[in-house]
């Protein structure tokens, strides 16, 4: 039998699932989807927790203990969320020792509400990477103008960042050098530089969905024709620019202190139209070093069904410039597409987060009577 899963970690994909829960964590699946279906890494977001908090009674005893310490709702949340990542970091602890450091990770994400503004995200960055208290951990940072100087100090002060919410390839440029930068600086400051390592979550699907709503409104031969490219196309571009970083002298002078590249992530990569393959955000985002996590229901479509047919990236730069300049030709732009998309990406997490304080503010009340 087949094993499109196997085929996908073979040709230098690391498959991450995007989704935790305590419910997951206690009934051993995650360890499950470890040993069977290739799983190496997790990634969390505000509206994963929110989710989770919501189902079953694997939290009732914690909040009931954090009800009776009178602990605010800001550090509940953070206990409850830091609790599932340092458990999801010491099931994958044997996969980040067996690939030394490569895999094995685990994502928390800082308070988006502090995603516009440097310093307090910063500090959050630090507070959480100490609260995890864990190697394999991986403190995400939004990929915001104000985020870009806080990926630069929290890498240069040895804490590994998993950059979140990147739609445009602008901002793409500007994380690398925010890392690059990081790096430097702890380089300087005589830190290990083999110790930190990265990811950049470049967001998939949501390209599609605002580029085709926008296609669907002008209704010609030519913008049906464009429907569900322009996300596979922003993605083929963005590990073009990655090629560039890794091949530049700068690169290589931190390679050779030891460095670790950050590796692209393809994020958001659960299919949202129905007509489309549900596997082609991770059959057409094939290439080396990259990581692609999923949702539980695309992890099983592609150990299902997906077709692996190598590195599906390689020669497909032109292809996809010409995508992205047909798209313009039709009126619709990039650079406003990209700005819409942080804006709702920001929105969203800021609201999944005020949804998961709410509720865990009224089971501390709950509790707490």
């Amino acid at each position: 039998m087949s094993d499109p899963l196997l085929e996908l970690s073979q040709q230098g994909v690391s498959i991450w699932l995007d989704d935790i829960s305590r419910e997951r964590l206690r009934s051993g699946n995650l360890k499950e989807l470890v040993d069977k279906k290739h799983v190496v890494g997790v990634t969390s977001n505000p509206t994963i927790f929110q989710k989770a908090l919501e189902k079953g009674d694997a939290y009732d005893e914690q909040v009931r203990d954090l009800a009776l310490g009178k602990t605010d709702v800001d550090q509940a949340v953070r206990f409850l969320m830091a609790y599932d990542i340092r458990w999801g970091c010491d099931v994958l602890r044997p996969t980040y020792d067996r690939t030394d450091g490569l895999d094995g990770r685990v994502s928390i994400e800082v308070d988006p509400r502090l995603a516009h503004d440097s310093d307090r995200t910063t500090a959050e960055a630090k507070s959480l990477w100490w609260l995890v208290d864990r190697p394999n951990a991986l403190i995400k940072i939004p990929a915001t103008q104000e985020g870009l100087p806080s990926i630069t100090k929290s890498t240069a002060a040895g804490i590994s960042v998993n950059v979140t919410l990147i739609f445009g390839l602008g901002r793409y440029d500007a994380v690398m050098d925010a890392y690059l930068t990081g790096l430097e600086q702890a380089k300087d400051a005589g830190i290990d530089l083999s110790t930190i390592r990265s990811v950049a979550s470049f967001f998939v699907s949501r390209v599609d969905s605002e580029v085709d709503k926008r296609l669907d409104k002008i209704g010609s031969d030519d913008a049906k024709a464009l429907r569900g490219k322009a996300a596979i196309a922003n993605a083929r571009l963005a590990y073009e620019r990655y090629e560039k970083v890794i091949a530049s002298d700068r690169w290589k002078a931190l390679a050779d202190a030891g460095a670790n590249v950050q590796r692209p992530l393809w994020a958001s990569t659960g299919v949202k139209d129905p007509t489309y393959d549900d596997t082609m955000y991770v059959v057409e985002l094939v290439a080396p070093d990259t990581v692609n996590t999923m949702p539980e229901a695309t992890l099983d479509a592609v150990a299902d069904h997906g077709q692996i047919r190598g590195n599906t990236i390689a020669g497909t730069y032109d292809q996809s410039r010409k995508v992205l300049a047909d798209l313009e030709a039709l009126g619709i732009g990039y650079d406003d597409v990209i700005d819409v998309l942080e804006q709702e990406g920001v929105q969203k997490f800021e609201d999944s987060y005020a949804q998961l304080a709410e509720s865990v503010q009224h089971q501390l009340d709950a509790t707490g009577k």
